[in-house]
């Protein structure tokens, strides 16, 4: 089901907008839908990406609680991660 979105700008504001939206092929309205549309799809990807990260955290924390967690010393940590680094920009 489609829902109405209404707010209020002032008349130059709405008219110098039409005549982008109309310039580039299309409507305020689409220009507003779209929009929308990318503004909800930004925050489905945080929010995907936040249950996500999440899963991860209570992941190794469940690690932890079982025992099953490795620990690495921080130069050790370190010199692996520019390892991994140098490996990507290497490709």
């Amino acid at each position: 089901m489609d829902t109405r979105i209404q707010f209020r700008v002032d008349e130059e504001t709405k008219n110098l907008a039409q005549l982008m939206a109309a310039s580039q092929g299309r409507t305020l309205s689409d220009a507003c839908r779209e929009l929308t549309e990318s503004l909800a799809e930004e925050q489905r990807k945080a929010m995907n990406h936040d249950a996500w990260l999440s899963e991860q955290v209570n992941a190794a924390f469940d690690k932890f609680d079982n025992g099953e967690a490795r620990f690495i010393k921080h130069d050790d940590a370190k010199n692996q991660m520019e390892a991994r680094k140098m490996k990507i920009r290497n490709r």
